[in-house]
């Protein structure tokens, strides 16, 4: 069992590391597992377990990239489009050693509110992320919207729905300062 003291640390040491960051190494897909597995114990009421996954690998980093930036040309104007952002997104997935699209099955029945499994399924991302940290892997929850506009790249469920990509991939960063105002400023003791 991991004592308070080292659960504090890695908690704390968790930060959003950027695909443009990673080296090229690759993730065993044993540890992609352990970090599914790790997803799937986040607390969920009801026992609804909405979150759902799609993992990217291999080939299929450069076809997801390939269809973000073509996603952003279709949904930019021309006067907006920036050849900068299409590479971007282009690049993106290519840079990581996986990424996997997090999305949520809303519960067919609506036994709780929807807020309630979005929470849920960012539990899950929370867990994906300490997982990923405790490993040496960088990662980030990008909102992709695109995708949410584009439910067929994914082949959604009816019911489910995309809240963005984690990106992962090992780095040589080193150890980055964490940034937070005091708790004490966004607590409020409630004792008599």
């Amino acid at each position: 069992m991991m004592n308070p003291k080292d659960a504090a640390e890695l908690i704390r040491g968790r930060r959003a590391i950027f695909p443009k960051t990673y080296i090229p190494k690759p993730i065993p897909k044993a540890v992609i597992e352990e970090v599914l597995e790790n997803a799937n114990w986040a607390p969920t009421h009801k026992f609804t377990e909405p979150w759902r996954f799609r993992v990217f690998t291999g080939a299929a980093l450069e076809r997801l990239g390939d269809a973000l930036a073509e996603l952003y040309r279709a949904a930019t104007p021309a006067e907006a489009f920036s050849e900068k952002k299409y590479d971007k997104n282009k690049q993106k997935p290519r840079q990581s050693g996986c990424v996997i699209a997090i999305c949520m099955q809303r519960d067919a029945e609506e036994r709780v509110p929807e807020w309630e499994e979005i929470a849920a399924t960012a539990c899950a991302v929370q867990n994906m992320w300490l997982t990923c940290t405790a490993h040496g892997i960088g990662s980030y929850w990008s909102s992709a919207k695109m995708l949410q506009e584009s439910p067929g790249l994914l082949q959604l469920a009816p019911g489910e729905r995309c809240l963005g990509l984690f990106f992962m991939g090992y780095h040589n960063l080193p150890e980055l300062p964490g940034k937070r105002g005091p708790i004490a400023e966004k607590v409020v003791w409630m004792e008599e």
